[in-house]
């Protein structure tokens, strides 16, 4: 996709498909070359202040402004939840459940099984399952369970046809489907029956383009990581809901997004040169006037990784893919094009997640060589706040909504909250690297996926099947 633009209409998507594979190679190349000057920017701008003596009054007047901020999202007051669905079902939004599936053998039963079991009208939705050319039983599955379920519907992509990851994979069923809303999950998802019922209530608001659900581990008691990819997940709903509600940008979040459809359109679809579509669309969303909303109750779950490595991956590619879309989008980001509100809360996330932790390396070095504290003490003491308080209201919140009375306790929220801050350390290495990573290494787009094992799933229709796939 050209840099800094998308088509107006959908129709034109096909068009800027095929011309941005002859671009590809020199947008890389661009993204490189930007990365590397922001990265100069930063060690430049860190050093200078080093030398300069009122460089110690700039770290706090920008601590200041990270403030005011934070206790403007304190302040702000819920907005209402809209009504519910009209009585009559026959008047409720059509729905398309998307998801893109390579190599899901082992979750993409369950998952269908529980999309096409949901509280809702069978005739007002349906679901939509790629095969993204898997080399595993996932084809197999998915037929058997499409001559089981109405509803569902597959597409297989060959490995000619296999193209653009994610995103290929949604923008080729785009056309196919016929929902008003459309609601895209990964293959381990884990829904609640009344989950259509809840979410689609928020589109009752004309402005919003996209709703979020929130995301939960589902097999969050296995290890330290998981763990503190739970807390984790509560702090991001709680910066989320602060974010929206004082008129900043909700974000998706890849697994359990609503988008509508209309709002997709005038975004021109999934970016397919982006590796975290979810984070380019929220942009592309919001530039061309659309919100996003979230919803906290019910979550979606997923499963989370398990291992230190993966991990490093999973969360380098995430910090790869949010720094990308300013790296893209910069001019209409700078030009005014969000609207103050946004703009302020984009920038201040900016600062907070990615220019911080990148930071951090210089003023460090700069600081054992002059045998002095670090420069950037105070911003980042009051990020390290920032994040411990909400974290536990975060998980406060949850366990209000979630757990009975007797299960609700605030010292167990307080240890979440402690081990999930520990765990939230891995932020500052991961962004320093690849910020360094994108400035001097060019990117291959493919589809990086999470390997999952059907963890938490009670029943798997997938154990039914093996005897009558051939070969099984």
């Amino acid at each position: 996709m050209p840099e800094n633009a998308w088509p107006d209409k959908a129709a034109d998507y096909a068009s800027v498909r095929e011309s941005s594979e002859l671009d590809f190679e020199s947008g890389t190349e661009r993204r490189r070359f930007k990365a590397a000057f922001a990265l100069l920017t930063v060690w430049g701008a860190v050093g200078l202040l080093h030398l300069l003596s009122w460089g110690y009054w700039f770290v706090l007047s920008l601590t200041a402004m990270m403030t005011a901020y934070s206790v403007r999202l304190w302040l702000v007051r819920p907005l209402l939840r809209p009504s519910p669905l009209p009585d009559d079902p026959d008047t409720w939004p059509f729905v398309s459940l998307l998801v893109a599936a390579k190599d899901e053998e082992a979750v993409i039963g369950s998952l269908v099984k529980r999309l096409c079991e949901l509280d809702y009208p069978a005739h007002r939705y349906e679901l939509w399952v790629i095969n993204d050319n898997s080399s595993d039983r996932t084809p197999q599955v998915l037929d058997r369970l499409a001559q089981e379920y109405d509803q569902l519907k597959v597409l297989h992509r060959s490995a000619v046809e296999a193209r653009g990851g994610k995103s290929g994979a949604l923008n080729q069923v785009l056309p196919l489907c016929r929902g008003d809303i459309v609601a895209v999950f990964d293959a381990d998802a884990q829904v609640s029956e009344d989950l259509l019922q809840r979410t689609l209530p928020l589109f009752n608001r004309p402005q919003v383009g996209a709703v979020q659900v929130r995301k939960s581990i589902v097999n969050a008691d296995t290890n330290f990581w998981t763990r503190g990819q739970q807390a984790e997940m509560a702090l991001d709903g709680f910066f989320q809901e602060r974010r929206i509600w004082s008129g900043g940008l909700g974000e998706l979040r890849g697994n359990g997004q609503f988008v509508r459809r209309q709002a997709l359109e005038d975004c021109g679809g999934w970016n397919e040169e982006t590796i975290t579509d979810d984070l380019d669309l929220t942009l592309r969303l919001h530039l061309a006037k659309w919100d996003v909303d979230f919803l906290l109750n019910p979550a979606v779950s997923e499963e989370g990784v398990t291992r230190a490595l993966a991990l490093w991956h999973q969360r380098s590619r995430w910090a790869e893919g949010g720094y990308q879309r300013y790296l893209d989008y910069w001019r209409l980001i700078m030009s005014g094009q969000l609207g103050p509100r946004k703009t302020v809360d984009l920038l201040m996330f900016l600062v907070t997640q990615y220019l911080l932790p990148t930071a951090m390396v210089p003023d460090t070095l700069l600081a054992v060589v002059r045998n002095r504290p670090p420069l950037l003490g105070p911003a980042e003491s009051l990020g390290f706040i920032l994040s411990l308080v909400g974290m536990f209201i975060g998980l406060r919140r949850i366990q209000k909504a979630t757990q009975p009375i007797a299960n609700r306790s605030v010292p167990t929220a307080l240890m979440q909250t402690l081990r999930g801050t520990v765990y939230m350390l891995h932020w500052l290495p991961v962004m320093a690297s690849t910020t360094a990573r994108m400035s001097v290494r060019p990117k291959r787009l493919k589809w990086v996926k999470t390997v999952h094992e059907g963890m938490g799933l009670e029943d798997d229709p997938t154990d039914e099947l093996w005897l009558d796939v051939p070969g099984g």
